[in-house]
């Protein structure tokens, strides 16, 4: 399927396919940006890994990260990555 703005001009949608916890520092302009709810804010714990929503209260959680909550609501429109400060995510096609 060819993509094509309002007035016919081609265009090619650049879908959020991931984020990297080790690169993210949870800034979360991207998640300002973002009105589908792609992506939220978790905890890391200190081995890196995403903690589950009812275990942040543990203490375990060391930083908090962008993950991917909605993937499927992503229209490729790359403001996210327009104000990413580091970098962390790939986009590409779906």
């Amino acid at each position: 399927m060819d993509c094509v703005t309002r007035d016919g001009r081609p265009w090619q949608p650049d879908y959020l396919l991931s984020i990297n916890p080790a690169v993210c520092i949870g800034c979360g302009r991207c998640f300002k940006v973002c009105g589908r709810g792609v992506m939220t804010l978790r905890g890391i714990d200190d081995e890196g890994n995403v903690v589950d929503d009812e275990d942040e209260d543990d203490g375990d959680v060391e930083r908090r990260v962008m993950v991917m909550a909605d993937a499927g609501a992503c229209i490729g429109c790359g403001a996210c990555a327009r104000v990413c400060p580091t970098d962390c995510q790939a986009h590409g096609a779906a």
